[in-house]
């Protein structure tokens, strides 16, 4: 089977829920950015914004909103992620960045997806650990949702799609879970 860089880092990058502490190096940081940005849109509108978050306060402000407004669904398994008192939705991670998108884009949730999956290749191609997670919608979506947009200087008009927390890998994880075989229909 064929193979390079590109298509080692994708089989190898996995979701990283344990991270030492160590803050990232700035030119870490700075290449994951630019890989985001870095991202196919549609029409080529790059209307998304990155918001660096560093301060553990108000990462944990997010965490503790986020998980009020789960424990109130009716989801049993994301109920008890959120009533575990020791469970913080960004696995303590010592940066997350926050991928907003103008509201009004085309497809612009495609967009900042294809923005964090470049930012979760990157960080794994730089040795870097990120997990993609979407549990802070919920607090962005709360009650102190738009206190939160406007304290983390999320642009007006923009909504926040997708979050990538990052930092240094506590454990390295070595296997690749089975990948479905079956999924591909060729016409030819």
């Amino acid at each position: 089977m064929f193979t390079n860089e590109v298509l080692n880092t994708i089989k190898n990058r996995r979701s990283i829920r344990s991270f030492t502490g160590e803050q990232i190096k700035e030119a870490e940081l700075q290449a994951i950015l630019e890989a985001g940005r870095y991202a196919p849109s549609a029409g080529n509108q790059q209307l998304w914004h990155f918001t660096v978050i560093q301060n553990q306060e108000i990462l944990s402000a997010i965490s503790v909103s986020a998980k009020e407004v789960v424990a109130q669904l009716e989801h049993e398994h994301l109920q008890k992620m959120a009533k575990n008192a020791k469970f913080h939705i960004f696995y303590e991670a010592p940066t997350v960045i926050l991928i907003s998108g103008k509201e009004d884009g085309m497809v612009i949730e495609a967009d900042c997806a294809a923005v964090t999956q470049n930012m979760l290749l990157a960080a794994e191609s730089i040795g870097v650990g990120s997990c993609w997670i979407d549990f802070a919608l919920f607090a962005f979506g709360g009650p102190k949702g738009m206190e939160y947009q406007q304290q983390l200087g999320v642009p007006a008009g923009y909504k926040p799609f997708h979050t990538v927390a990052l930092g240094y890998k506590r454990v390295e994880t070595l296997t690749a879970p089975v990948r479905n075989a079956d999924v591909v229909n060729y016409i030819r």
